[in-house]
């Protein structure tokens, strides 16, 4: 008879690996504008600045490439992907159908541990926001979100969202730059948390699609003077 197959020994912690810092690393210095849309990424370059080998370069590109961050073109390479308003309006469509459902959903199914991270993480958003530091305030606004899809139960469409963040970071960039707001980011947080939390799922349905009505409005005049400059 022969011996079974020992079983695999638990991971008892889980290190952010070294392609994960490099992936992070370039996702934050995208979206924060430090590459310029249409800008080649040299991998000798990248090696030397982040003090890692190629193959970690060649990954996070692939990677990033994944999330809509980087295209590659024939002959040049890798370059940082450009955004125009076809593409933005698309993905703010996206947003209004899964955030607006899964707001929702939040109103109508939220049991009180929802409710008080939904809290906390509105919190942290607004600790954010005073501190102006913008990778804080990122972090908090997807914690915000993610707090929401995660009380509605919809886990598929927070996937789906989550493929899309890098995009929705860098569209989140532009918008949060330009004084043209009708209201503040945060100021429609909270009108979305206090409809939710409410119960009032067609006043959340509101809340939500204003925000991104608001914020799509922006991108749309920003990225259309681009494509005319």
């Amino acid at each position: 008879m022969e011996p079974s197959q020992p079983a695999l020994s638990p991971i008892k912690h889980s290190p952010q690996t070294l392609r994960d810092i490099v992936q992070d690393r370039m996702r934050e210095a995208i979206i924060a504008g430090h590459f310029s849309p249409g800008e080649r990424l040299v991998e000798r370059t990248l090696c030397d600045q982040l003090g890692v080998s190629r193959t970690v370069i060649r990954e996070t590109i692939r990677y990033l490439e994944a999330e809509g961050l980087v295209e590659t073109q024939a002959h040049r390479g890798p370059i940082i992907a450009r955004m125009d308003w076809a593409q933005a309006s698309q993905i703010y469509d996206i947003r209004k159908q899964l955030e607006s459902a899964a707001a929702a959903a939040f109103a109508v199914n939220h049991t009180p541990a929802h409710a008080k991270t939904l809290r906390q993480a509105l919190s942290k958003l607004k600790a954010a926001s005073k501190a102006d530091d913008r990778t804080r305030l990122f972090k908090a606004t997807t914690g915000f979100y993610a707090a929401i899809f995660d009380g509605a139960g919809h886990t598929v469409a927070w996937e789906i969202v989550q493929r899309l963040n890098g995009r929705i970071s860098r569209l989140r960039v532009m918008t949060l730059a330009t004084s043209d707001r009708h209201r503040p980011g945060l100021s429609h947080m909270t009108g979305i948390s206090e409809a939710v939390l409410s119960r009032d799922a067609a006043a959340a349905r509101v809340a939500v699609e204003a925000h991104i009505d608001d914020a799509a409005a922006i991108a749309k005049t920003v990225l259309t003077e681009q494509d005319h400059s």
